[in-house]
């Protein structure tokens, strides 16, 4: 606003120098509040001034050049501070300058205005650090107490789980996401415990009986025909590597050992392990060519095999196996005339070692991570596999994508 004024006024006495109406005496005021007016000639002389400015050398050593004319600066005389503007009244080598000025408003003038607003500044900044700490503090608070809640869970306790604070937040769901990792570790942990001690007893079965029989044999050598205690050391024996060969399998499915993937026709893949085998039952194909998945073909080939053998066990007369493909969902059924799996233990029956009654006992065959490779098999490759009741027996059914 200051400068504007000061501008307005030197245009005037501009204007006024440009057509030679300016005459001797005092240069009359265009602006009251402007009163320091000055007519200054290339050497610093001052031609003319108006009566405020008449004691004053020049207002300013600021010379405009030609190619910009009109400079708006401050400046101090004799301990009096202006706000001032400079216009060189032509582009001419000898252009006089109009200065046209007023003494700065005395809160300018000093440093008490910087103070101020330094201070304002100050204070304000002050009161932003203190409500931000305050809000992030008040903000992390549940933060805090998750990682202290999560510095007193051990391998050993997974059951501990951090405390939910209220609402939809970032917070809230990300301690809803911690409990439910570990409520997933929780199960996991007790899946492997349960399958330890499965393990631990479904080896010591054969290893009991296959001590037993050395034993005895070397306790009573001359009793001991060792043409029967051969053939059954043999038989545990073959048992022990069943089941530490499926083991193996079951801690290498999903890993980075198996990816080589490839494209496989399921009704090619039926019809090859079908081929090589010598059933007690017939087999019923019912499959539909051109049904293609994606995954790893030895594993595909083994969870048909473990399918395949679990029917043959429990068929009573007949087995069937089935692939089509619905809605892009290739699915491969496996069923027998076998006795139907209650609905409470189609879900227990993929667990590891799980037997449900006499009629699927041990010596029906088997090491008892038959369907449980299955299981893996078929989530390895973004699938599922139920078992599901029908008109003839258990089916088995397994979806996998197509391609």
């Amino acid at each position: 606003m200051v400068w504007k004024q000061t501008r307005d006024a030197a245009a005037y006495v501009t204007s006024e120098v440009r057509d030679g109406d300016l005459h001797s005496g005092p240069i009359p005021l265009s602006d009251s509040s402007v009163d320091l007016l000055q007519v200054v000639s290339p050497g610093g002389t001052v031609v003319a001034t108006s009566e405020a400015a008449r004691r004053l050398p020049p207002l300013s050593d600021v010379w405009p050049s030609a190619d910009d004319r009109v400079v708006s600066t401050t400046n101090c005389v004799r301990s009096r501070c202006f706000h001032l503007t400079a216009v060189r009244v032509s582009t001419a080598p000898n252009s006089p300058v109009i200065y046209a000025g007023r003494e700065t408003p005395g809160i300018l003038s000093t440093r008490v205005l910087e103070a101020i607003v330094f201070t304002q500044v100050g204070i304000l900044t002050g009161i932003a650090a203190w409500a931000t700490w305050l809000v992030t503090g008040r903000a992390l608070q549940p933060v805090a107490e998750m990682r202290t809640e999560l510095d007193d869970v051990n391998a050993s306790d997974l059951s501990r789980r951090v405390t939910e604070p209220p609402g939809e937040d970032e917070v809230a769901q990300l301690a809803r996401s911690i409990n439910g990792t570990l409520a997933r570790l929780e199960r996991s942990a007790e899946q492997q415990r349960q399958f330890a001690s499965d393990a631990s007893h479904e080896l010591r079965t054969p290893i009991a009986g296959l001590r037993a029989q050395l034993e005895s044999a070397q306790l009573y050598p001359e009793d001991t025909d060792i043409t029967i205690l051969v053939e059954s050391a043999l038989r545990d024996t073959d048992r022990l590597e069943a089941i530490i060969t499926d083991l193996l399998l079951l801690a290498r499915i999903g890993s980075r050992v198996d990816v080589v993937k490839e494209r496989v026709d399921l009704a090619g893949l039926v019809r090859e392990e079908l081929s090589g085998r010598d059933d007690k039952h017939p087999v019923r194909v019912a499959v539909t060519d051109g049904v293609i998945v994606e995954g790893v073909r030895l594993q595909l080939a083994r969870l048909l095999t473990n399918l395949l053998d679990n029917a043959e066990r429990h068929a009573e007369s007949q087995v069937s196996v089935e692939v089509a493909q619905v809605d892009g969902t290739a699915i491969l059924t496996v069923e027998n005339d076998g006795s139907q799996i209650a609905p409470k233990d189609r879900d227990r029956i993929f667990e590891r070692f799980t037997r449900l009654d006499a009629a699927r006992s041990r010596d029906a065959g088997g090491t008892g991570l038959g369907l449980a490779i299955a299981r893996d098999v078929a989530l390895a490759h973004r699938g599922t596999i139920t078992a599901e009741e029908s008109r003839l027996g258990p089916r088995f059914v397994l979806r996998l994508p197509a391609v």
